[in-house]
């Protein structure tokens, strides 16, 4: 009987790659997006009306929260969020402009606090076209760096290993969220 998992055994030349399969991805990739209209499928409408736990809320503001990304790039990060379900960022009122703003502020400070992270990088991706994966409702990421936090795996086999569960990362930032 023939070896299931050599590759000898399939088409081409094998390239001497080990594979990760991946297939919890796939419930991102194919996943149905939101919507332009509240509500209809939004994660960031949908989480603010769930316990901190549940939706995986940090923090919570006046007119904006933070919540773990469910995809993280590493471990701690988040996205700032309105709660009024806009796409773009000129979509912001002045005091929905001046809390996200804030709030990125101290998520930054959280994840120094709680991680010690070298680095962060900051930023929004507006539009699908400009790889919004929720482009409906507007959102901030926040992604703490580490030297040696890139490997072979996001670019060989399109997998991020993140060590540290989701749950575990947001109650160590919620107890470390400034006063």
């Amino acid at each position: 009987m023939a070896d299931l998992e050599s590759t000898a055994d399939f088409a081409g030349e094998p390239d001497g790659f080990e594979r990760l399969w991946t297939p919890h991805r796939m419930v991102y990739i194919q996943g149905d997006r939101p919507d332009p209209d509240a509500g209809h499928g939004c994660p960031f409408c949908a989480a603010p009306g769930k316990s901190d736990e549940e939706g995986l809320v940090v923090h919570r503001g006046e007119h904006c929260y933070v919540v773990m990304n469910l995809f993280p790039y590493n471990p701690g990060h988040v996205l700032v969020c309105p709660y009024r379900h806009v796409p773009l960022y000129v979509d912001l009122t002045d005091e929905e402009t001046a809390e996200f703003t804030l709030l990125t502020k101290q998520a930054v400070r959280a994840l120094e606090a709680a991680s010690a992270p070298m680095g962060f990088n900051l930023g929004m991706n507006q539009g699908a076209v400009a790889g919004a994966g929720v482009a409906a409702h507007l959102h901030q990421h926040v992604v703490p760096r580490w030297g040696g936090d890139s490997n072979f795996l996001p670019i060989v086999a399109r997998t991020k290993a993140v060590p540290m569960l989701l749950e575990d990362v947001r109650a160590r930032l919620a107890a470390h969220w400034p006063a």
